[in-house]
């Protein structure tokens, strides 16, 4: 199944860049952005130079990937990457706009969603997010902070080697809404929620939860600061559908009753789907 993943978030990488990005020449950061600035430059094929970039980055982070993740990420690197040469050269799709905002927001939008699917096959496309890992580990950064870092460096000199402030403005958009995409891949949709409730008549929500609703509920142990009396918490999680009836049988039971409902991005147990 995370072959799968990885085999189709590949495609969908190579699209955005084919499609989108490099004929309208808006980088969104990383070696590919390099490759592209190069091909810009020098008229070389994006593909396989970000190969040849990626490969030193990889042989130096292996031992922070380890070699099951390591491996899996040379093929990924090499597959997507020859993917984005192959429908340059090959297959020469024409992208579908001459409207650099679209081609931005629907690179970016297709950028994402690969790497998210790749992510989620345990596997890396390299470049800038083995960059941060390697300078993690010699300074006080995040890793985050520094493929930010790296990001906005190559978007800026891709703007200053075209010559065109537009073009790196569309840069940072299709990197901010691809790495929106990776988040939304990577955790879901807010698709549950869980909610924590103290109140005196703690037996009774249970019952009318467990009665009406067929839901699970925990009885967490609380403390109150204030009155120094032990209250009993309700959690339960539910999906955001029900979430209007809950609210409604608890102020039934008890209008005085503290609820806090807050989102859930995946949930593993009976009654809920897992995620893939």
């Amino acid at each position: 199944m995370k072959m799968i993943l990885i085999i189709i978030g590949g495609i969908i990488f190579a699209l955005g860049y084919a499609v989108f990005l490099i004929p309208h020449r808006i980088v969104p950061g990383g070696i590919s952005g390099i490759a592209m600035i190069l091909r810009f430059l020098y008229n070389t094929p994006v593909g396989i130079v970000a190969i040849i970039l990626n490969i030193p980055l990889f042989i130096i982070a292996l031992r922070v990937l380890g070699i099951s993740f390591g491996i899996k990420s040379l093929g990924a690197i090499i597959y997507t990457n020859l993917l984005i040469d192959f429908f340059v050269y090959s297959v020469q799709i024409k992208t579908p706009t001459e409207n650099d905002v679209l081609a931005a927001l629907y690179g970016g939008l297709l950028l994402g969603l690969g790497l998210g699917l790749i992510f989620r096959g345990d596997a890396s496309t390299g470049g800038t997010d083995i960059l941060g890992q390697i300078l993690n580990r010699h300074t006080n950064m995040s890793v985050g902070m520094w493929i930010m870092i790296v990001d906005f460096a190559v978007i800026t000199t891709a703007g200053i080697t075209t010559h065109s402030v537009e073009l790196a403005l569309l840069g940072y958009l299709a990197l901010f809404l691809s790495s929106k995409v990776i988040d939304l891949v990577l955790e879901g949709i807010n698709y549950a929620r869980a909610a924590f409730v103290v109140s005196t008549k703690s037996e009774k929500i249970t019952d009318e939860i467990y009665e009406k609703m067929q839901r699970g509920v925990t009885i967490l142990s609380g403390h109150s600061a204030y009155t120094k009396e032990e209250r009993p918490v309700i959690l339960c999680v539910i999906t955001k559908k029900e979430t209007p009836f809950f609210k409604s049988l608890i102020r039934k039971v008890d209008e005085d009753a503290f609820v806090i409902l807050t989102d859930v991005f995946e949930v593993l147990g009976r009654g809920f789907r897992s995620r893939v």
